[in-house]
């Protein structure tokens, strides 16, 4: 399975164009878009609303099956990412979720707890901590790799995490 994901693109149509654009077998945007529902570059996509996004049309979550995986999705906000993963955690379990993708904090990473890949994209557009603009490429098979890309698709770090 293949997923890309990308957060907190501020307005930017290019970066989630470019991005989206990429070959996967499903492509998440995790909030502040800042662009409406039904513009055309959000179309193929999953999508959710963040806290910068206007348009009430964009659900809080969304959770797909991906080959076989649990997917949720969420901008971050409503589970108090910046402070400490745990809500998002307890949300995640209740949701039976494999792959939890969320956005909000703008700093890319991800982890593993009890079997469930929790991953932050970074941003796009307005990337903190001195890290460069990142959109993420989840691959899952025997292991679990996470490569960060920046803008230009070059790998800004990677993370393989093999199962148990």
């Amino acid at each position: 399975m293949k997923i890309v994901v990308m957060s907190d693109s501020h307005g930017d149509k290019e970066t989630v164009k470019a991005v989206s654009a990429l070959s996967a077998d499903a492509t998440f945007h995790c909030g502040d878009s800042e662009l409406s529902f039904d513009d055309s570059v959000l179309q193929t996509m999953h999508k959710v609303r963040g806290n910068c996004d206007r348009d009430a049309r964009f659900p809080a979550s969304v959770a797909v099956k991906v080959e076989g995986k649990t997917v949720l999705a969420v901008h971050g906000h409503e589970h108090d990412v910046k402070q400490s993963l745990m809500g998002l955690y307890y949300y995640a379990k209740e949701s039976g979720a494999d792959i939890v993708l969320f956005g909000h904090s703008h700093l890319y990473g991800a982890e593993m707890k009890d079997g469930i890949l929790f991953l932050n994209p970074g941003s796009t557009m307005q990337p903190r901590g001195g890290k460069d603009a990142t959109y993420a490429v989840v691959e899952w098979d025997e292991t679990v790799r996470v490569t960060f890309k920046n803008m230009a698709s070059e790998i800004v770090d990677f993370i393989e995490i093999k199962k148990i």
